[in-house]
């Protein structure tokens, strides 16, 4: 499987809400991928004033697009279909502050997936091998017929 293509192709979202830049690895029970937030990108402009800082909220959810959506279409590679998984519960720790420009590196290690639910432990790192967070992301898959 070319993780990637067939990876990225799979995925729900597209710009400006697609935080994945690139699937490195992908194995059964670890995933590792980057995303780069670009300087233009609208909430820089407010958050905050002159200093701008990545929101923890889009931190969290790039490393729930790699970490949950890629990992779970590599998990459930082989279906007609590639179901979503919807992100259903976090808990992160923020340690630094992620600026305009700065590559993540996202690593995912599965804590189980079962009853159609994922959890994952996470970790954001950028390129000097800082930790910018750390924690946990479930999610489970969902029927992509219905919203309910």
């Amino acid at each position: 499987m070319n993780f990637t293509k067939d990876i990225l192709l799979n995925l729900p979202y597209k710009a400006p809400f697609l935080f994945v830049d690139d699937v490195l690895e992908c194995e059964e029970g670890y995933i590792k991928g980057t995303y780069t937030f670009p300087a233009s990108s609208f909430f820089y402009e407010g958050h905050f004033k002159d200093k701008p800082v990545t929101p923890g909220v889009l931190l969290t959810e790039c490393a729930a697009q790699i970490c949950l959506a890629c990992y779970g279409i590599y998990k459930l590679k082989g279906l007609a279909q590639v179901p979503n998984v919807a992100m259903t519960s976090n808990q992160m720790d923020f340690y630094k502050i992620s600026v305009p420009e700065e590559k993540l590196i996202v690593t995912g290690k599965e804590v189980y997936f079962r009853f159609q639910k994922l959890k994952m432990a996470v970790e954001i790192t950028n390129e000097k091998n800082e930790r910018i967070a750390k924690g946990e992301i479930s999610g489970m898959i969902i029927n992509t017929d219905s919203h309910a």
